[in-house]
C-alpha cells in the first residue's frame, strides 16, 4: 500500500494535504449541511432559535509550554472557535483521554489551567467524559472539548462578502504559539524567546460588534498559520489580498526562532490572535478598539482586498513582491 493509501502526519498540518484530505473524504460526505464553507463552528436552529456549535480535539506535545498548557489551549481553542463565528461563547464540554501512568499533579495543572480559562472566558464547562487507556495508547492526555455560543446580532461572514479595498487587520504578533511550543519541544533556549501567545479573542469580537454590518470574514488563524487563512479566504474567488511585510507584527522571541530554523512566520500557528476582514471605512475604529484593549494592544492593519483573483500576495521590506504560498505537509506537529 503506498503512502497515498494511507494517513499521514502531515494530513493534520494544516496544509494542502489537510485541505485535500477534508474536501475529498469529508466534505464529499457531509458538507451539504451546516459544514458547507468549513466554518470554524457551525449555525444551527434550535426550536425556533440559533445556536453556534463546534467541537476540536487537542493533543499538543509537550502538554506544558512556555505560556501554557493543554488545558488553557483547549478551552481557548473553542472559545476562539465560536467567537471568530460571531458568537458569544456559554458552555463546553469537557472529555478528557488519560494515559495510565500519568501524574496527578500534572493533570491537577491541567484542570486549573481549564477553570481559570474557562473563567476568563465567561464560559461554563457544563458536561464531559474521562477515559483511561493502556500505557503506550496515548501521549499522556488527549483533550477534546465542544462549545456553544450565541450568535451575536448584525455579523453575516463569508469569504464571498470581501470586496476591492477591504482591509485586512490581525489582532496582535502572530506565530507566537507555534514557535513556542516548537522551542520547548526541541530544547531550543534563547533569551526572551516565544511565549505562547494562547488567549480568548472573544471580547475582541465584541468590541468589532459595534461594525458588525461592515465586517465580512474573521478567522483564528491556527494550523497552517495566517497563509492557510488567507489563502483559503481567496481560493476559487473573484478577489485577491495583499500584505505588507513592514505591518506584519512579529515578536522578538518569533523572530529569533523563525530566523534560527528558517521558518516562515506566516506558516507558523497562533492560538489568541484573530483576523478581521472589514470595509476601508470600518477598520481605523476597529483598530483603535482592539488597540486599547490588553489583548489587542499590538493589532496592525496589514492588507487589502485587491482585483487580483485568487491570489496573496506579500509586499516585501525591500519593495518587492511573493506569492504567499500554503506548505503542502506537515511544519509543525502536535501544536494543538
Amino acid at each position: 500500500m503506498t503512502d497515498s493509501q494511507r494517513i499521514l502526519l502531515a494530513h493534520g498540518g494544516g496544509g494542502q494535504l489537510s485541505r485535500e484530505l477534508i474536501d475529498r473524504e469529508i466534505v464529499s460526505r457531509f458538507g451539504a449541511g451546516p459544514l458547507k464553507g468549513l466554518p470554524d463552528g457551525a449555525t444551527v436552529p434550535v426550536e425556533g432559535d440559533q445556536v453556534v456549535f463546534t467541537t476540536d480535539s487537542f493533543v499538543v506535545q509537550p502538554i506544558e509550554f512556555p505560556g501554557g498548557n493543554i488545558g488553557d489551549l483547549a478551552v481557548h481553542g473553542t472559545v476562539n472557535d465560536l467567537a471568530v463565528c460571531g458568537a458569544k461563547p456559554r458552555w463546553l464540554s469537557l472529555a478528557l483521554i488519560l494515559e495510565e501512568g500519568v501524574e496527578l499533579n500534572l493533570l491537577r495543572r491541567v484542570l486549573d489551567s481549564v477553570k481559570a480559562a474557562a473563567d476568563d472566558s465567561g464560559v461554563v464547562v457544563a458536561t464531559g467524559d474521562t477515559k483511561v487507556v493502556a500505557r503506550g495508547q496515548c501521549d499522556a492526555m488527549f483533550i477534546n472539548t465542544a462549545g456553544i455560543g450565541d450568535p451575536l446580532p448584525g455579523f453575516e461572514l463569508s469569504p464571498a462578502n470581501l470586496k476591492d479595498g477591504d482591509h485586512v487587520l490581525v489582532s496582535g504578533s502572530i506565530a507566537d504559539h507555534g514557535f513556542a511550543v516548537l522551542a520547548s519541544r526541541e530544547n531550543i533556549h534563547i533569551q526572551n524567546g516565544p511565549q505562547s501567545d494562547s488567549a480568548p479573542v472573544h471580547r475582541l469580537v465584541q468590541a468589532a460588534a459595534e461594525h458588525a454590518a461592515e465586517v465580512r470574514f474573521m478567522r483564528d488563524p491556527t494550523r497552517g498559520g495566517l497563509a492557510s487563512v488567507l489563502n483559503e479566504m481567496v481560493e476559487g474567488a473573484e478577489v485577491g489580498i495583499q500584505i505588507l511585510e513592514a505591518d506584519i507584527p512579529v515578536s522578538p522571541g518569533a523572530h529569533a526562532v523563525s530566523e534560527l530554523l528558517g521558518l516562515d512566520p506566516l506558516h507558523v500557528a497562533s492560538e489568541g490572535r484573530m483576523l478581521l476582514v472589514c470595509s476601508a471605512e470600518a477598520a481605523p475604529a476597529i483598530l483603535e478598539a482592539w488597540q486599547a484593549m490588553p489583548e489587542g494592544n499590538s493589532a496592525k492593519d496589514i492588507g487589502t482586498v485587491t482585483t487580483e483573483a485568487g491570489r496573496v500576495v506579500l509586499e516585501t521590506l525591500m519593495g518587492g513582491h511573493r506569492l504567499v504560498d500554503v506548505p503542502r505537509g506537515e511544519l509543525l506537529p502536535r501544536i494543538c
